[in-house]
């Protein structure tokens, strides 16, 4: 109990250093040499733009930066004050079903965690209504939030069952075979997310623009994608933000254009966007993904495994936790698997960014409209208030896209060369 007063002081001190880092320390100028340039702000922004992308920028990231250890901090407090094994206690009293027992106890571990992380979501919430980013009403907003809620529930108690059921037959091997079926389970999400997931939060229909959605569907032509329609989403509903993906494997390959991205963009910069993630497509970027995160689990498995059993053995009985097939133990899995993937998010970051960067290649190498492709980020920027040059720290551990200084600079030099070839 000691050591979570302990935790919770250096939350404090962490929260307060880092906010200092982002709101005076932080170094985010424009270099000299690009100022005047597509990529300078001051030529596609107000005053009051800049000012606002400013604030957004460093609330928001302020916000991811603090919330990620808050996580750490529960699943502590969830360990050192007892309620684990409280939780632990409580289900298995209500029924004698594993299946069932696991799912009350992820519920109830699931209940505290949103309770207590509910004010900073709220807050940022009310941030992107403030900035006008968002336009969800709250009603829209506790929708999606329950729906998340209790989607990641169902998929947390049947890999949390399946996991503490290799562990007591396999205690020593369990991990491998966790991977091994985590593998099939990877590929199934891949393949019903567009279809079956993504249409529990909007609604999904053919592209209203038939012209359009020709051009659109000539350029997929031309990148041999087996594309045979191009979906809108109504995401007016929720915020002014523009996006656009391809998602989806196999016969549930996807192509999705927000609503607020054809209400903001030219055609031009629409079908430059679209190439964009169709190069996505045509470099295999979303099976390099499957294989990565495929590749990472197996790293994950086995070194949270080693750090598990340690913790177990050194902590476990101040926990109140009978061993490491105790599924009180849970939060302490949870704990290590956030820290292992916080650690290896900047270099996930750097791959996602070069991939990003060549997408946009293909992008401008297949529409060969440059003035519509630095049209398209400078309007990106615009209406979401990004920070056209965000702090280094900010940079590595939250862009796995290239920051809109370098796809603009990126851009412009490239129509540089070209007119003078």
């Amino acid at each position: 109990m000691r050591k979570s007063f302990v935790f919770l002081i250096g939350f404090v001190i962490y929260a307060g250093l880092m906010w200092f880092y982002l709101f005076q320390g932080a170094d985010s100028a424009l270099p000299g040499h690009l100022k005047g340039s597509a990529a300078d702000p001051a030529v596609f922004m107000t005053d009051r733009e800049l000012e606002l992308s400013t604030g957004f920028s460093r609330i928001k990231d302020f916000l991811y930066f603090i919330s990620v250890p808050l996580e750490w901090l529960i699943y502590l407090f969830v360990l050192g004050f007892g309620l684990s094994k409280w939780f632990r206690k409580a289900s298995s009293g209500l029924t004698k079903f594993s299946i069932v027992h696991t799912g009350i106890y992820v519920l109830l571990l699931s209940f505290a965690s949103w309770l207590l992380t509910f004010p900073l979501r709220y807050y940022s919430f009310t941030v992107s209504k403030s900035y006008n980013i968002s336009v969800q009403s709250f009603h829209s907003w506790m929708r999606d939030g329950l729906v998340d809620f209790w989607i990641s529930w169902l998929l947390t108690t049947v890999m949390v069952a399946v996991m503490y059921w290799l562990i007591k037959k396999y205690e020593k091997r369990w991990w491998v075979f966790a991977w091994l079926l985590s593998i099939p389970f990877t590929v199934f999400l891949y393949f019903i997310q567009p279809v079956v997931i993504d249409p529990l939060y909007n609604k999904f229909y053919p592209l209203q623009d038939e012209a359009l959605k020709e051009k659109i569907l000539d350029i997929a032509e031309r990148a041999d994608i087996p594309a045979e329609n191009v979906y809108e989403v109504n995401m007016s509903e929720k915020t002014n933000a523009l996006n656009a993906y391809v998602n989806g494997i196999g016969s549930n390959l996807r192509i999705v254009l927000w609503d607020t991205t054809l209400n903001k963009l030219t055609d031009n910069q629409v079908l430059f966007v679209m190439a964009h993630e169709m190069g996505h497509y045509v470099m295999n970027h979303l099976y390099w993904n499957l294989i990565s995160s495929i590749v990472l689990s197996f790293l994950g498995l086995w070194l949270g495994n080693i750090i598990y059993r340690k913790w177990i053995e050194k902590y476990g009985k101040a926990w109140g936790i009978k061993g490491v097939g105790d599924i009180a133990a849970l939060p302490a899995l949870l704990l290590i698997f956030s820290l292992l993937s916080f650690a290896v998010s900047p270099v996930e970051n750097a791959v996602s960014r070069k991939a990003e960067r060549d997408a946009d290649l293909y992008a401008i190498q297949m529409t060969n409209n440059p003035k519509a492709a630095v049209g398209a980020f400078q309007e990106l920027a615009t209406v979401s208030l990004s920070e056209v040059n965000p702090p280094k720290v900010v940079k590595w551990f939250l862009y796995g896209h290239p920051t809109m200084l370098e796809r603009l600079h990126f851009l412009e030099s490239y129509k540089t060369s070209k007119t003078t070839e």
